[in-house]
């Protein structure tokens, strides 16, 4: 079992950033931070950001300053943040609140560098020309969540009954939700699976969503990946446990929080790579000449508590295989 560590190394950087950044603005660079979510929420991530930072010569609050900036729910504010910080003229632009949040900061500059993190195809959303030759001023990781949404459902449908119906909850507001809907249709009719496609774009929608599972006695449920169902996941997960829907999810922060079980990339990996692109290009390297990277880690977690609790048999080639089972 691995015990989970609460970070809070930025208790109160969510404070201090912003003051940092005013105060030494004209002697050391900024980097804005354009997210979905306030800084605690993914603490870890951040501190895994600074590592990169770290690695390439930059400390911050001593030679580089943060800037942070969340939109929450409403998708729609991005564009008016982005604009903020452009007024600010950071010297570099980091969105992690998804492909809206990527293009709202392409919308508003096109000489600030920009580094994305996100889980939908860059090249088709229009962000970059080429991952191997991005064009323009934008970088960054594509983690392509979107694609590993039929292996998302292939792990799920060995928990559940094979005549049971699964269902998948999308944000409409994500534009990548589209992309992820069919392929996990696709996947569905190959493995023979009934799926049903829920959407919620506020947390008023979740207690909806959930007593409509249970009306239509749905086997199981797969959370897509979306930067503003992350954000609440403490929210959802307890709404899966209280109805007691297994669910799938696409980050181990949801198994961390008591969920049943994720399959994604290494999130932290990620986040370091991107700090490491970050302090590349504060020391002069061109967004354009700089590939979009891609996960290349990808890790299965299994929390064995939450399936007891369910009353679901995990096959033992499905625990073999687990990067990590939670007991």
């Amino acid at each position: 079992m691995r015990r989970r560590e609460f970070i809070s190394l930025l208790s109160g950087a969510a404070v201090a950033w912003p003051l940092t950044a005013h105060a030494q603005q004209s002697t050391m660079p900024v980097i804005g931070f354009l997210s979905s979510a306030q800084p605690q929420v993914f603490a870890q991530m951040i501190d895994a950001f600074r590592q990169g930072l770290n690695e390439t010569g930059y400390v911050v609050g001593q030679n580089v300053a943060f800037e942070h900036r969340a939109a929450g729910s409403e998708y729609d504010r991005f564009r008016a943040i982005a604009d903020d910080l452009v007024g600010r003229q950071v010297a570099v632009i980091f969105t992690t609140g998804g492909t809206v949040a990527a293009l709202a900061a392409k919308d508003a500059t096109s000489t600030i560098p920009i580094v994305f993190y996100m889980g939908g195809d860059p090249v088709k959303q229009g962000l970059v020309a080429s991952l191997n030759r991005p064009g323009g001023n934008l970088t960054g990781l594509g983690w392509l969540g979107v694609a590993l949404g039929a292996k998302r459902l292939e792990l799920l449908g060995e928990l559940v009954p094979n005549n049971m119906a699964i269902a998948m909850l999308v944000n409409p507001n994500n534009p990548d939700s589209e992309v992820e809907i069919r392929d996990v249709q696709e996947a569905a009719r190959v493995l023979g699976r009934q799926i049903h496609i829920m959407s919620a774009k506020s947390e008023a929608d979740f207690d909806g969503v959930f007593a409509m599972l249970v009306k239509q006695h749905t086997g199981a449920l797969i959370i897509a990946g979306d930067a503003y169902f992350s954000a609440r996941r403490g929210r959802i997960v307890a709404l899966a446990t209280r109805h007691a829907v297994p669910t799938m999810y696409d980050r181990r922060d949801f198994v961390d929080a008591g969920g049943l079980i994720s399959y994604g990339h290494h999130r932290a990996s990620a986040y370091r790579q991107l700090g490491i692109y970050t302090g590349r290009i504060l020391k002069g390297a061109k967004p354009a000449e700089l590939p979009v990277l891609q996960p290349t880690k990808f890790e299965l977690v299994i929390n064995l508590n939450a399936a007891k609790a369910l009353g679901l048999n995990v096959p033992p080639s499905m625990l073999v295989a687990a990067d990590e089972v939670i007991e």
